[in-house]
């Protein structure tokens, strides 16, 4: 007799467990764990920026109330390294998951956020994973491997011993890098023309280590020097290209090595400035098709 009451307790409290499961874990979570008010992220790496933009800005707070929350939590976690990070949403923003998933799924806008990073912690791979009850896990995949970064590392502060001296401007330590990033890579025509992949041209390996570039890579190269030079700036996507947008002497100007380092039909290599710290007015009356892009996104430019 004591088994079967036994059993009928012990299936009256599976169902009551089953029925009540969501409420209960979120009375778990405000009272015991208190997960939706104890979140931090104190782990970062050598490569995490400490400045914020117009379109995210470095977050402490891992509560969201809105999307632009969830955009900046996404940031924060990808500027900081980590490779992986769990927030909560909390009970009263109800389309918390729905936003996730929205943005989960946003390839453009998870690529966006990527351009505000350092090139050493954007992703390869974002995986956006959550349960019934809230919890969002982010897994990132990084574009460069440990041991991409200690040769590409090396191989700029080489560079940086080579071409910079102690008298130099600003600008002329910038005209310096492009220079050099231009005169010792060529455009990788093969692969944007034909997807013959030979090289790591897409990132800043295949540029300074390889010799040949697109336009990512030349970007990507061009902003590891412009961070050691401790200036801001970030990637500008259009639909089909990638530059570099960084912040002197009080303004913000375009710099595009890939389009100041033109392909030739006799295969001659030829440097130029057309594209080299510019205003948006000025781009604008250069060139009107390939450097269309966001200026709701990228909106420091419009000043």
């Amino acid at each position: 007799m004591k088994k079967y009451i036994t059993l009928i307790f012990l299936i009256i409290l599976f169902g009551f467990t089953y029925t009540f499961r969501k409420p209960l874990y979120n009375l778990y979570r405000t009272y015991l764990i208190k997960e939706n008010k104890n979140i931090t992220l104190n782990e970062k790496n050598n490569y995490s920026r400490d400045y914020n933009f117009n379109y995210v800005s470095l977050t402490n707070n891992f509560s969201p109330s809105n999307y632009q929350d969830l955009l900046n939590i996404y940031f924060t976690v990808l500027n900081s390294g980590i490779t992986t990070f769990s927030f909560y949403c909390p009970n009263n923003y109800t389309e918390c998951i729905n936003d996730v998933d929205s943005l989960a799924n946003n390839q453009k806008t998870l690529s966006t956020i990527n351009n505000f990073v350092h090139p050493f912690n954007s992703f390869k791979h974002l995986e956006t994973s959550y349960d019934d009850y809230g919890k969002v896990t982010l897994k990132i995949e990084h574009i460069y491997t440990d041991s991409d970064i200690k040769l590409i590392e090396s191989k700029v502060k080489n560079i940086e011993k080579e071409i910079w001296q102690n008298n130099m401007t600003e600008e002329d330590k910038i005209k310096a890098a492009h220079n050099y990033i231009i005169n010792n890579s060529k455009y990788d025509k093969d692969r944007s023309d034909n997807n013959i992949v030979k090289y790591k041209s897409d990132t800043a390996y295949g540029t300074l280590l390889e010799g040949y570039s697109l336009c990512g890579g030349y970007t990507d190269a061009m902003e590891l020097f412009l961070e050691d030079m401790n200036l801001k700036s970030y990637k500008v996507a259009s639909e089909n290209h990638v530059w570099n947008a960084l912040y002197i002497n009080e303004n913000w100007y375009h710099l595009d090595l890939t389009w100041d380092d033109p392909i030739t039909t006799d295969g001659s290599d030829i440097l130029e400035y057309n594209f080299f710290l510019i205003t948006t007015s000025e781009l604008e009356s250069l060139e009107a098709e390939q450097h269309i892009y966001d200026k709701t996104i990228y909106s420091e430019l419009a000043t």
